[in-house]
């Protein structure tokens, strides 16, 4: 939940069952990425135009995880990380604020079950100190039982910021005593929040806008970027295929040259 959101999900949720085929066939011909990462941005906008609260958007927002992870692992993506919350968004009004915190641990006690049924491995990157004790360890517990589920993991980007996570990084190095000709890439990763979390192939970002805001910096050096103007309450499975059919008709060329390429 970047700039103007959070999670959502849609009043009109299209039944996830529905779209199995064709994700299904859109796997089989498409490259499929195997890390996505989606700045779930427009949840207040959302609510804004019909009227809601913007809690209203945000509970919208966190609904629409379930079938937007479901359609990724049909998809044969093995890696989905949702940034939920940046450190940023704790200077929106308090009351906003714990009604998120609120939203989460709802999630938290009613979607972990089933995740754990579907094979789904949650993870957390960010920090969690500044949850209440009771909230910190509901997300510990959800880690724990997942923790040996392979079929995707879904990673929370949850009071999350990407400088931040290179600043613990960075203070990480200090403690440890390396000397300034072991600071190397390796060892600002190994510091990283989730070291074994893979580098983005894609980045999608709803709602319009076409910024990073702060999001994976270091894991998204070489991401692709994909734009949605749908608001994230809105963006559904189709979207998700649309992103994933788009990337895999880019060429990935990390820098180099390739032999389909005259070299820019």
């Amino acid at each position: 939940m970047p700039e103007d959101d959070r999670h959502s999900p849609p009043s009109h949720v299209t039944h996830e069952t529905s779209h199995t085929v064709h994700v299904e066939a859109s796997a089989a011909t498409a490259r499929i990425p195997g890390h996505v990462a989606i700045i779930m941005d427009g949840n207040g906008r959302w609510a804004a135009q019909r009227g809601l609260d913007r809690i209203q958007g945000h509970e919208r927002g966190t609904d629409n995880i379930r079938r937007i992870t479901h359609a990724a692992g049909q998809l044969g993506v093995k890696h989905l990380t949702l940034w939920a919350f940046s450190t940023e968004n704790w200077s929106r009004p308090a009351e906003e604020v714990q009604g998120i915190l609120r939203i989460l641990a709802r999630a938290i006690e009613s979607e972990t079950g089933e995740l754990h049924r579907q094979g789904a491995r949650l993870r957390h990157i960010g920090e969690l100190e500044a949850l209440e004790p009771t909230l910190r360890q509901s997300v510990l517990d959800a880690i724990e039982l997942t923790r040996n589920n392979s079929a995707i993991t879904l990673t929370l980007a949850f009071n999350y910021g990407g400088r931040r996570e290179i600043v613990h990084a960075a203070q990480a190095i200090v403690r440890d005593g390396l000397r300034p000709e072991e600071v190397t890439e390796e060892a600002i990763r190994q510091r990283l929040y989730a070291p074994d979390l893979p580098e983005a192939d894609l980045i999608i970002r709803t709602s319009g806008e076409y910024r990073m805001s702060n999001f994976l910096l270091w894991q998204g050096a070489y991401a692709e970027f994909f734009f949605s103007p749908k608001l994230w309450p809105d963006f559904g499975a189709e979207d998700l295929i649309h992103a994933v059919e788009d990337y895999s008709r880019r060429e990935r060329r990390f820098g180099t040259i390739t032999s389909s390429s005259s070299g820019s």
